[in-house]
């Protein structure tokens, strides 16, 4: 038995993914902190946590876009419900690729989102983390970093940087006993992505879930959810440039 309650905050906790994997600390007695721009359903998330078992919902605001309230948010939330034994970082957009390659301005909005606004928390948290000597921290990029591709190739770019920025911050903190945990969905079932046909390759966010809380628990490098992208993305990477450019992925 646990000695405590595992306290966790979660950035972005309104995605469909996000709140699916707080479900399942909620249902282990965790204690959760809930972040995000949306105070009104994160309150709602956090009651419905509460129910399901959380020994503590509480619930914080933050725009991920706005980078220059990053360091008040840190300072405030370690100092009220720290400190954190893991930290999810969840949020983002999925882009209209299409408009973007229209617009300079849309573009780098994206980017500010998915990219710069996740390595500025990442910096700001894993500082804690790193003066802590302990704890995880996981953040939810995608496969589409894997390799740059027509469909979403901005999208792409931001996951892949993040990514990047992840293997870097591993390696860092490896020493100071901080887990960092790349974790790279296939296609989920989400409000996000309601417009896209679905098919056998589709996963529920509940399902997901199940992974990314064992990968948490476990400090994986990176994980592919379901598995079997693994082996996909695998095959996308190899492919020579000549064959790759003759596909429409």
């Amino acid at each position: 038995m646990r000695e405590r309650p595992c306290k966790v905050l979660v950035v972005g906790a309104t995605s469909a993914i996000a709140e699916a994997v707080a479900r399942r600390y909620a249902s282990r007695g965790d204690a959760l902190v809930l972040a995000g721009r949306d105070p009104v359903r994160l309150a709602a998330i956090a009651d419905d946590l509460r129910v399901r078992g959380a020994s503590e919902a509480h619930v914080a605001v933050v725009d991920a876009a706005h980078v220059e309230e990053h360091a008040a948010f840190v300072d405030e939330t370690w100092r009220r419900f720290g400190p954190f034994d893991v930290v999810l970082i969840a949020h983002g957009t999925l882009p209209d690729q299409k408009a973007c390659e229209a617009s300079v301005e849309r573009t780098l909005a994206e980017l500010d989102v998915n990219l710069r606004g996740t390595v500025s928390l990442l910096t700001l948290l894993s500082n804690r983390m790193e003066e802590r000597r302990s704890g995880t921290i996981g953040v939810i990029t995608s496969v589409a970093g894997d390799r740059g591709r027509q469909s979403n190739y901005v999208y792409g770019a931001a996951k892949g940087g993040v990514s990047i920025f992840l293997e870097g911050l591993r390696h860092r903190l490896a020493s100071a006993g901080v887990k960092v945990v790349d974790i790279k969905p296939g296609f989920v079932d989400t409000p996000m992505t309601s417009s896209f046909a679905k098919g056998p390759l589709w996963a529920t966010p509940a399902r997901v879930a199940v992974d990314i809380e064992r990968a948490l628990d476990r400090g994986t490098a990176e994980l592919y959810t379901p598995w079997f992208w693994r082996g996909i993305m695998l095959i996308v990477r190899m492919l020579p440039n000549a064959v790759f450019h003759r596909t429409h992925l």
